[in-house]
């Protein structure tokens, strides 16, 4: 059966996260005076991986979320500074991070006429929704889901209900989950009995534990291949 949803994770699939948060850091320390050396960067992505790996998993909230991976890193840095209010001013910066993944406008605009398109997204919500504003890409997606406004994160089988609620309950087989992240995109999809497509733009290994039926390097190979499966699908039918 041809896919008639696609859903699109945010942060690594059409938006470059790596980029915003990387100019978003750097801009937090500078307003708060507080000196930058490059090593922070990869101690906070450290920090904020292990936070993010806890919220996904159910262990913390989102709002502790917000000012926990701070406050590990300024506790690994020595700096004596408020830990919230570097999070309040980190998040407005990344707020204004815009900054896309090759192609993204373009597959987008290339699938929209045909597919139903919905955005389902771990991030924070003051976040997301400026992004996607500021970027332009909100006019893409008839739904945006965000984790922090149903309540559950990606891969929990709550976030999807909640999602599938807000998309008219449609036949899974006719939804496809697209994104970079293993355990929050790939996994959710199998254990909610979706398919999934894997973005691989850094053309990691095969992840046998994650067997998504696609996997993809570049966004734009998205039409193509999905044309490819309706014209597949259609063989054999009678005229």
């Amino acid at each position: 059966m041809p896919y008639t949803w696609l859903l699109f994770d945010a942060d690594g699939t059409l938006f470059d996260y790596d980029r915003a948060e990387e100019k978003a850091l750097l801009a937090t320390f500078r307003q708060l005076n507080i000196p930058y050396q490059p090593a922070y960067g990869s101690l906070y992505r450290r920090f904020n991986a292990e936070v993010w790996e806890a919220f996904e998993a159910g262990k913390i909230s989102a709002e502790r979320l917000r000012v926990e991976r701070f406050a590990r890193l300024l506790e690994a840095i020595e700096v004596h500074a408020d830990a919230l209010e570097f999070s309040t001013c980190y998040l407005l910066n990344l707020s204004h991070g815009t900054d896309l993944m090759p192609g993204a406008v373009e597959t987008l605009q290339a699938l929209k006429p045909v597919y139903r398109l919905a955005l389902i997204t771990n991030g924070l919500k003051d976040v997301q929704r400026p992004r996607l504003q500021r970027a332009g890409m909100a006019r893409f997606f008839e739904v945006i889901a965000i984790s922090e406004e149903i309540g559950a994160a990606k891969p929990d089988p709550a976030f999807f209900d909640a999602l599938f609620a807000q998309l008219g309950n449609p036949p899974r087989e006719q939804a496809l989950v697209i994104g970079d992240g293993l355990t929050s995109d790939i996994q959710g999809a199998l254990q909610y009995s979706l398919d999934a497509c894997w973005y691989n733009p850094r053309y990691l290994p095969p992840q046998p534990l994650y067997p998504a039926r696609f996997e993809i390097h570049h966004l734009e190979e998205l039409p193509a291949l999905l044309n490819g499966q309706v014209n597949h699908s259609s063989q054999g039918r009678e005229p």
